[in-house]
C-alpha cells in the first residue's frame, strides 16, 4: 500500500513511517523537516496550502493517508493559532482525499478532548473510554473534537474509510534512553514524581505501538473501522503504584472512580482497539525504559493488590 503520512518527521511521525516501511508498505512523509527515516520518501511540503497541498497528493497518488501533522503540545501556541492550524490542516487532508479517491484517512486526535485537564473535571466512569463525553477545556482539544467531526462528516458523506485515534502521551525510542520527553523531564522523573505523570492521568504509549496499531487499522475491514475512533495506550499506567494509590493524592478528581483502578491497570481503557482490530501494545515502561527506578517492597505490596 502507498501510504502519505504527514508529519513524517515528528516524535509520533518517525516511529509510525518506521513501522509502516517493516510492514512493507511504500512510504511517503509529507513535514517542513526532514525525519531521515530508512525507506521513506520525504517530501518537503506547507499542508495549509490548499494548492500545494493538492499538488502534493495528486503526485504521490496514496492509497491511503496518516495525518499526523499539527501543533501538538497545548499552549504551545497561541490558542487561535493552534484552533485554526490545526482544523485546517485536518480539513485540508480530509477534502483533498476524498477529491483524489484515495482509499482510507486515519487522523490522529487526542485524549484531552475528554477535558481532564479542567479543574472541576470528573470522570463520569473509569476506565476512559470512547463512549464517555467529552469535554474540551483549551483550544487544543477544542481542534482535536473538531478533527474527529470532521473525521465522521466525510465517513458518512464519502466513498472512502476514514476514523481517527487517541494517541496517549507519546514515548519515543530515544526518550527510553533518558532523552526529555514533550513536557522536558525524562520518563524516569515521571515515575518517581507521581504528580509529573498525574497531569496527563498516567498514561503513555510507545511510538512504535502506535505505529503498529497504524498498520493494523490500515487493512482492517471498513466496516470495522469507518467513522470509528480509538484510544491508543500502553496496557498499563505510568506510575510504580497502582491508580487507586495515587489518585487521592495526585490526581484527586478522579475521585472514588479510582477505587476500580486496581494493579497496574491504566486510566484510559484500551479494549476497543484490542477487540475490533486485534491490537495489544507490546511494549511498557518496564520491558523499554532503561535504569528504571525500582519499586520499594511497600510499593511492589500495593502494585500487586
Amino acid at each position: 500500500m502507498r501510504v502519505l503520512v504527514t508529519g513524517s518527521a515528528g516524535r509520533l511521525g518517525r516511529s509510525t513511517t518506521s513501522v509502516l516501511v517493516a510492514h512493507g508498505h511504500h512510504v511517503v512523509g509529507a513535514d517542513v523537516h526532514r525525519g531521515g527515516t530508512p525507506g521513506v520518501t520525504e517530501l518537503a511540503a506547507d499542508l495549509l496550502d490548499r494548492d500545494a497541498l493538492r499538488a502534493l497528493m495528486t503526485e504521490v497518488r496514496p492509497d491511503a493517508v496518516v495525518h499526523l501533522a499539527g501543533i501538538a503540545v497545548p499552549f504551545s501556541a497561541p490558542e487561535s493559532d493552534i484552533l485554526r492550524i490545526n482544523s485546517q490542516l485536518a480539513h485540508g487532508i480530509l477534502e483533498t482525499a476524498r477529491d483524489l479517491q484515495v482509499e482510507r484517512v486515519l487522523c490522529a486526535s487526542s485524549p484531552t478532548l475528554i477535558g481532564y485537564s479542567a479543574p472541576g473535571w470528573r470522570p463520569s466512569r473509569l476506565p476512559l473510554d470512547e463512549e464517555h463525553p467529552v469535554a474540551p477545556a483549551n483550544a487544543y482539544a477544542v481542534s482535536k473534537v473538531l478533527v474527529e467531526e470532521l473525521t465522521g462528516m466525510f465517513a458518512r458523506s464519502s466513498s472512502g474509510v476514514y476514523g481517527a485515534f487517541r494517541p496517549c502521551y507519546v514515548i519515543t525510542p530515544e526518550e527510553w534512553l533518558g532523552a526529555p520527553t514533550q513536557q522536558g523531564h525524562t520518563v524516569r522523573e515521571r515515575l518517581s514524581d507521581p504528580s509529573l505523570a498525574a497531569v496527563s492521568l498516567f498514561n503513555y504509549l510507545d511510538a512504535r505501538d502506535a505505529g503498529e496499531f497504524i498498520a493494523r487499522w490500515l487493512l482492517a475491514p471498513s466496516a470495522t473501522v469507518n467513522g470509528e475512533v480509538f484510544f491508543v495506550g500502553a496496557a498499563d499506567a505510568l506510575a510504580l503504584q497502582p491508580v487507586s494509590k495515587l489518585a487521592p493524592q495526585f490526581a484527586p478528581k478522579l475521585g472514588s472512580s479510582a477505587d476500580a483502578l486496581i494493579g497496574t491497570q491504566p486510566v484510559f481503557s484500551i479494549d476497543k482497539a484490542r477487540h475490533r482490530l486485534g491490537w495489544e501494545p507490546r511494549r511498557s515502561w518496564r520491558t523499554e525504559l532503561v535504569d528504571a527506578p525500582d519499586p520499594t517492597p511497600a510499593q511492589l505490596f500495593m502494585e500487586n493488590r
